[in-house]
């Protein structure tokens, strides 16, 4: 081929480059959420408009929350290019602890009173076991996964050992009102309305500093007006907002924040890019690993505390296998393995994907090995595309 050719074919490639509308679209930063949205519409398609239903999608993303709020600790933990084995261990024992308060103490009988003793003593036990995991990698720098796999067993062991290997029940009304309430529907179309400011003001942050084209633009836009709007008018339409989501939702946007606004944030993106730079720059990696793992373990302990109150049972086996649930949700959300790279927001609509297709594969009876296996091959199709991104950057 001559070099005539050549050029030829590089000036029509470069016009059909120019001429596709949506040039400028980011489909690696939407390429979950817009998988997400497509399996939604396959889902309706299956079941004839039923999965997209306002009550239906309020019982799943009330199902979604707990790994939404586990996805959204094990980002952080990820970002500094570590993990957390023992994510479903602590749940099952942070939901144990807050059983026996409730049931063998008696808290059941305090009312309100108890209810609040027995979450805080629950996210505290999870938050302790983060602290201890924190505190080993961070300050002996002993690999995350021995110190968190060590922890896995020892929590498991812990949960059957409190609990005697049986299922503690029946929590008070009020203890399990933190996973079965609902937000009124003002104060639904209120926190929506503070959603749609956020995101107003994101837009017009983007349109001044714009560097996409406008058939581009409009199509980001578009997708994230129905992806905002679909829940809210779901929400209202129904009884309103389940706690559990409206806990997600605030968790999410405080960590999106801290994460692009705080130092603490700067520095954990910092830790996971390069630890050695990091500590060179002056940057306390024991600082940054250590809250991190307390942090992954708080929310840990909230979501055992919330799928016990859902359940209205503390089990020692509840817990089980979640952490896979967890990192999947991360890794397909986009957040890189090898730390410094990644997004909450990300993770938060990986967990919806993982949630759905969950549903979806229990709603076409597929066996749940077989969905372990699928789960477990979309895990690594997702490392393998962040591998491919990263040799491609180097």
């Amino acid at each position: 081929m001559n070099t005539k050719t050549k050029s030829l074919k590089t000036k029509s490639f470069i016009m059909q480059e120019r001429s596709f509308p949506l040039r400028g679209f980011d489909f690696k930063t939407y390429s979950t959420l817009l998988a997400l949205v497509g399996l939604f519409i396959i889902l309706a398609i299956i079941t004839k408009g039923d999965f997209v239903s306002a009550r239906n999608f309020t019982n799943l993303t009330r199902q979604i929350a707990v790994n939404g709020i586990l996805a959204v600790g094990m980002t952080m933990v990820i970002l500094t290019a570590g993990i957390d084995l023992s994510v479903g261990s602590v749940v099952a024992l942070s939901g144990i602890v807050a059983g026996l308060l409730q049931v063998k103490l008696g808290l059941s009988m305090w009312g309100i009173s108890g209810a609040i003793i027995s979450t805080i003593a629950g996210a505290a036990t999870g938050m302790l076991c983060g602290a201890i995991n924190g505190g080993l990698i961070a300050v002996f720098r002993i690999p995350p996964f021995v110190i968190t796999l060590g922890m896995m067993v020892i929590a498991a062991g812990a949960a059957l050992i409190f609990s005697g290997s049986q299922a503690i029940s029946p929590m008070s009304a009020e203890f399990t009102t933190i996973a079965k309430g609902m937000l009124s529907k003002g104060m639904t179309i209120t926190l929506g309305g503070g959603l749609a400011f956020l995101w107003l003001a994101g837009v017009v942050s983007r349109t001044r500093n714009r560097t996409q084209k406008w058939p581009a633009l409009v199509t980001t836009l578009a997708l994230e007006i129905v992806v905002l709007a679909f829940p809210l008018y779901a929400f209202t339409t129904d009884r309103g907002l389940p706690y559990p989501v409206a806990i997600l939702i605030i968790l999410a946007v405080v960590c999106i924040w801290g994460l692009k606004n705080l130092p603490f944030g700067r520095f954990i993106y910092a830790v996971g890019g390069n630890e050695e730079a990091s500590e060179l720059s002056g940057i306390s990696v024991v600082k940054v690993k250590w809250p991190v793992y307390a942090i992954m373990g708080l929310l840990a302990g909230l979501s055992g505390v919330i799928l016990t109150a859902r359940l209205n049972s503390a089990s020692p086996t509840i817990g089980t296998m979640m952490e896979l649930d967890a990192i999947a949700a991360v890794v397909i959300g986009g957040t890189s393995l090898m730390g410094g790279m990644g997004t909450i927001g990300g993770s938060v609509i990986g967990a919806f994907l993982i949630g759905t297709l969950n549903n979806g594969m229990d709603l076409m009876d597929i066996n749940s090995n077989y969905q372990m296996v699928i789960k477990g091959i979309i895990i690594i199709f997702a490392v393998w595309s962040d591998a491919k991104t990263k040799k491609k950057s180097a």
